[in-house]
């Protein structure tokens, strides 16, 4: 027998998943929410944009949840001698300020209550302005850089966030010998790696956060980040020089995990990745699928072999040689906020818990497409793709003094869903054809009218992987590639992706007249797109980015 250990890293919590690699079941799983701050992640209320995580609580969640998942499994008749592999997936950007011998900043008495020093998360946006003039710059200096990113560089990216931080907080800044991605810091601890220039980093994160490439000589050059600022030229030699797929190991699990998990010394680590891309992989992603991982976010994922990828093109976020499978060009986009919008809704605005989802839910869903009169712009954290373009922010149009709680929740969904669409025509317009789309996450497996109305806005059959831990089986899928790529293995990754991914029971089918009427909904919502988020006469681009400017003067008054 042999299985190997996914561990998943989402926005609040950690999930372990052991998966048998012969016959693709899952043997056992458990999951452990971050605790501080709200949920796991630490905000300021003076600024909506900060979001951080505390480094140090993503090794306590990790510890439990696999302890919890080794114990199942043991009790279930089964031996941890067996377990042959390590996979981590984790958020990304989410950029960790560490020392040379790979201890967090946070760690440090010093830095324990500076969230600056923290992991910045993901859907921190508070290097706007850092974004903006790297776009500035490598339009000018670099177009390159920008062609593989889709055109423009996010306030969610590597590059940005660390010169912010610097522009902030220049204290933090000279303290850390380095910064590594949540998705390398922690399958490097796993393996006991104690000096930062010996972590195998993933290209992954390094592709599609980081402006790493190969064609250019890996991330991009001192003269251009000079340009930037000097500081983060002479941060480039602390880095890395190389990047690398899931297929290699990184390392081996050390004798403290070993001792701290359960688990014996010694099982192969595979190079990390983000859950975004893992998640695809664990729903089994190939030439012409388009996956969707649904969360407090979107990820939109392709991968097209080499041969078959289409060229470079604005729009998307990111287009890295093996960034989701090895030997495969893997495309990345997605929205900035899904899940998160919802939750705003209900625990921000209408101050409710959690269960009046499904309270809303229950409401909504007796609505025909078209009937609340209501149309909502999903940009409440900014535009990820296809606009790329943090500044802008949320609309709800068409609300009357009849309208209801349930109305505004439904109108919110189906603005996601026009957002995805938006997207998949954009991926269509570039000559790729996408034979079906597959969704995975935890949304569609808890609001079924939530997956009902992608299908009838998108007008595509969309596929739902059976299981909701579809991203934590992926990194399992990795382990498994990186342990048995030097022995009597899988013969190809596309044998180990069709034979482990999770299946899908359920097809969500368009109907017809729901579909006929979001056509209409859909053009006005691009007009609203257009009008908004593209900068032409007469259109009302600066409205948006004026009501931001006005906000931060008066805060700071």
């Amino acid at each position: 027998m042999e299985y190997t250990l996914g561990l998943d890293f989402g926005t609040g919590s950690v999930r372990a998943c052991i998966l048998d690699i012969h016959s693709g079941q899952m043997i056992s799983t458990a999951i452990c929410a971050f605790e501080g701050g709200i949920e796991g992640t630490y905000l300021d209320k003076n600024d909506p944009l900060l979001a951080r995580q505390s480094p140090l609580e993503y090794l306590r969640s990790m510890e439990i949840a696999v302890k919890e998942a080794v114990s199942d499994f043991i009790s279930n008749g089964r031996v941890v001698n067996d377990i042959i592999g390590i996979g981590v997936d984790a958020t990304g950007s989410t950029p960790i300020p560490i020392k040379q011998n790979m201890s967090p900043l946070a760690a440090l008495p010093e830095f324990k209550d500076n969230l600056n020093a923290y992991a910045w998360l993901w859907k921190d946006h508070t290097a706007i302005k850092e974004a903006l003039e790297i776009t500035k710059k490598a339009d000018m200096q670099r177009p390159h850089y920008l062609a593989k990113c889709g055109g423009s560089y996010s306030s969610e990216w590597f590059w940005s966030k660390i010169w912010h931080c610097y522009n902030v907080d220049p204290k933090t800044f000279a303290a850390a010998d380095s910064w590594m991605e949540q998705s390398d810091f922690i399958p490097a601890t796993l393996a006991g790696i104690k000096d930062m220039y010996q972590v195998k980093r993933n290209i992954c994160a390094a592709g599609h956060k980081a402006m790493f490439s190969d064609t250019w000589g890996g991330l991009p050059d001192k003269e251009f980040l000079t340009s930037l600022h000097p500081a983060l030229a002479a941060l480039r030699d602390r880095l890395y020089d190389a990047a690398y797929t899931f297929e290699e190991t990184l390392g081996y699990l050390s004798e403290e995990w070993a001792t701290r998990l359960g688990l014996p010394e010694g099982i192969p680590i595979a190079v990390g990745a983000l859950d975004a891309h893992v998640g695809a992989i664990g729903a089994g992603v190939k030439d012409g699928v388009f996956v969707k991982i649904i969360g407090t976010s979107t990820c939109d994922i392709m991968a097209f072999p080499e041969n078959l990828a289409p060229s470079d093109f604005p729009g998307v976020a990111g287009i890295v040689n093996g960034s989701v499978l090895p030997g495969y060009i893997g495309i990345e986009a997605g929205q900035a906020a899904v899940g998160d919008l919802l939750n705003w809704w209900v625990q921000h605005v209408l101050k409710k818990e959690a269960d009046y989802h499904t309270i809303l839910t229950d409401k909504a869903s007796k609505l025909r497409a078209g009937e609340s009169g209501l149309l909502a712009l999903d940009w409440n954290n900014g535009n990820r793709n296809i606009l790329g373009d943090q500044q802008l922010s949320g609309l709800i149009l068409g609300q009357t003094l009849a309208t209801t709680d349930f109305e505004i929740y439904r109108a919110l969904i189906e603005s996601t869903a026009f957002g995805a669409l938006k997207i998949i025509q954009l991926v269509e317009s570039q000559g790729v054809k996408i034979n079906e789309v597959i969704a995975t996450g935890g949304i569609g497996h808890k609001n079924e009218m939530f997956m009902q109305i992608y299908a009838d806005v998108i007008g595509y059959p969309v596929r739902l992987v059976e299981n909701p831990q579809t991203v934590a089986i992926g990194a399992a899928i990795m382990a498994a590639v990186a342990a048995k790529k030097d022995s009597q293995g899988f013969e190809t990754i596309e044998n180990a992706v069709n034979k482990l991914s999770v299946a899908s029971d359920k097809t969500y089918f368009p109907v017809k007249e729901e579909h006929a009427v979001y056509k209409h909904l859909f053009k006005l919502y691009s007009q609203l797109h257009n009008t908004f988020g593209d900068s032409y006469e007469g259109g009302l681009y600066n409205v948006m980015k004026e009501l931001i400017e006005i906000r931060v003067k008066c805060a700071s008054r």
